[in-house]
């Protein structure tokens, strides 16, 4: 999973997140190089990173993330418990079965 921010301004929110998404169990890593958002969101999906999200300002004041899923694109905004709740589910789903 990838956190892109669109601002320099949102790169702390966008470090904070990855130690929420980090002490929820879930790997996570920013992408705070100097490109344009499009370029970013191009490579993460050219490199099939499975989540990426996508915070600017308005994520930032509301205290959300804009949710990106590989091969299905914009999910939308959602609140990051929501989305932490979502993510765990998911990977219980997918764990192999003992």
């Amino acid at each position: 999973m990838k956190i892109l921010p669109i601002t320099d301004k949102c790169l702390e929110y966008a470090q904070n997140l990855s130690v929420v998404l980090k002490n929820a169990d879930i790997r996570v890593e920013v992408d705070d190089r100097n490109e344009k958002i499009g370029k970013k969101i191009r490579d993460t999906e050219l490199a099939r990173v499975p989540y990426m999200l996508v915070v600017g300002e308005k994520e930032m004041n509301d205290n959300k993330v804009a949710v990106r899923r590989q091969g299905k694109g914009d999910l939308g905004a959602k609140g990051i418990e929501e989305f932490i709740t979502e993510v765990r589910k998911e990977i219980i789903e997918r764990a192999p079965n003992p």
